[in-house]
């Protein structure tokens, strides 16, 4: 590094006129290094800041030690500046910095410890109790837990390194005790302030996981954590820890903060930069057709079932079978079926689901169930009630395709046993009376057959005395 000083060329009239102007001013008693300070920058340089410390003192600061991340500087003329004395020059000019250096004595170290100054030292060595740091020449120790903010479970990572620490304890002859917990914890809190002056909801962040609960994952946005609860990690019903892992780097936006002085709660979104799989739920689940589907999640008024991440639709309980009180009767958790898009209603994020007929592939299209009154139909026995029993049209699934065939539309006599006389499972031929609300009638289609045979054998005695009625069904008897 060139020498600071030569690029520190006073302009006519510049500081060097102002301090041409203090003459009058007492001198001040000379800084020792250690002495922490603060003053204005005056002029900035190619290598330096000059820093006027008041009363004909002025200081270098290296400019490596003023940049950002990105390398720009992070200081102007008229600011105020505070630092650490690391050095004072032959000429008296004392060397300012954000922490001291390596190479110190044990007289530097005590003043460095009294002043809670940060100094520099290169990770040596590494065992189980924390690490061992050259401070140049001096031994030091940094126990496991003062290494980090956050517990560190293998500190290898860090051999060779050279990090910055404040000192704990100096004791001439034994290692001294440093913390570079305490200066991340600085840093940190410095960081957190300059976050919260400029954090707003929307804002995309870039984060470090540091937590993971069951109720969500902490993100370490440097300086202060931000919570990314379970419902904004991802759109399906993923537990955070299979979304996200210790150490991840994510991408987060910020949904809200509540201020509380110094203190914020941070509630993230990882979600929110994904894309919303509800974009494209017509690809995913048209209307009328068969698709393959996971059994999420089993509640009294049926079963949620994934068709893809982040989009379910209900499968109502009254879809699965006539009286069904709980879809655990008939789904588990985790099974894979076809089921039938009935309804999609992208706007409150809504799917009606109804078995798929069987014999249909995932693709299909479903057959519309639609019955009208006269229609003659092949059904099987489902349920029985007191009032009669219910059956399942033939080709159709859940209950657009079910319906109740009455007692009185039986055609058996008065007090019949219907469980014995049509058991579940029997297949009928039965007549649609009511389209709405699906109701058949065996009777209806008996007379249907019987007015049938008359007409029949009214053609074939065409001309003839037909009788009774009696005696019409006597013969076909």
């Amino acid at each position: 590094m060139s020498d600071p000083k030569a690029s520190l060329v006073p302009e006519p009239g510049g500081f060097a006129a102002m301090f041409e102007a203090t003459d009058d001013v007492p001198h001040q008693a000379p800084l020792e290094v250690g002495d922490e300070v603060e003053g204005t920058v005056v002029h900035i340089g190619q290598d330096a800041v000059f820093v006027d410390l008041g009363g004909r003192q002025q200081a270098l600061f290296p400019k490596q030690e003023l940049l950002d991340v990105h390398g720009a500087l992070t200081v102007k003329e008229g600011d105020s500046l505070r630092g650490y004395v690391v050095k004072v020059g032959e000429d008296g000019t004392p060397e300012l910095g954000r922490r001291m250096g390596r190479g110190l004595s044990f007289e530097q170290l005590e003043a460095a410890m009294r002043e809670n100054v940060p100094v520099e030292g290169k990770v040596a060595g590494v065992n189980r109790g924390g690490v061992k740091v050259d401070l140049g020449g001096v031994r030091g120790f940094c126990p496991m837990g003062q290494l980090d903010r956050h517990r560190v479970g293998d500190a290898s990572s860090l051999l060779q390194q050279t990090l910055r620490f404040h000192v704990l304890e100096v004791e001439p002859g034994k290692d001294v005790i440093l913390s570079r917990r305490s200066v991340l914890e600085e840093e940190a809190a410095e960081q957190r302030r300059a976050l919260l002056a400029t954090l707003t909801p929307g804002q995309r962040l870039s984060g470090k996981v540091v937590r993971v609960q069951s109720f969500g994952a902490f993100v370490d946005l440097g300086g202060i954590d931000g919570l990314i609860p379970t419902r904004e990690l991802s759109y399906d019903r993923r537990r955070p820890d299979q979304v996200v892992s210790v150490g991840d780097h994510v991408e987060v936006s910020v949904v809200e903060i509540q201020r509380d002085q110094d203190k914020a709660k941070i509630t993230l979104s990882l979600k929110a930069l994904m894309e919303d799989p509800w974009e494209r739920v017509d690809e995913v689940a048209p209307r009328g057709q068969v698709v393959e589907g996971t059994v999420r999640k089993l509640m009294d008024f049926g079963a949620f079932i994934e068709l893809a991440p982040g989009i379910e639709g209900l499968l109502h309980v009254s879809e699965l079978g006539a009286g069904a009180a709980h879809p655990s009767s008939f789904l588990n958790v985790g099974d894979r079926l076809l089921v039938t898009v009935q309804s999609v209603d992208p706007e409150r994020q809504r799917i009606s689901l109804a078995p798929a007929p069987k014999g249909l592939a995932a693709g299909s299209k479903a057959p519309t169930t639609k019955l009208a009154i006269g229609d003659v139909v092949d059904c099987v026995v489902e349920r029985h009630e007191r009032f009669g029993f219910f059956v399942q049209v033939k080709g159709t699934s859940g209950k657009a395709g079910r319906g109740l065939i009455p007692e009185r539309e039986t055609g058996t006599p008065q007090g019949t046993d219907l469980k014995k006389k049509f058991p579940l499972g029997t297949e009928l031929k039965a007549k649609v009376i009511d389209a709405g609300r699906l109701k058949l009638s065996l009777k209806a289609l008996a007379e249907d057959e019987d007015r049938k045979v008359f007409e029949q054998y009214k053609k074939g005695q065409s001309g003839k005395s037909l009788g009774t009625f009696g005696d019409l069904l006597k013969g076909k008897l």
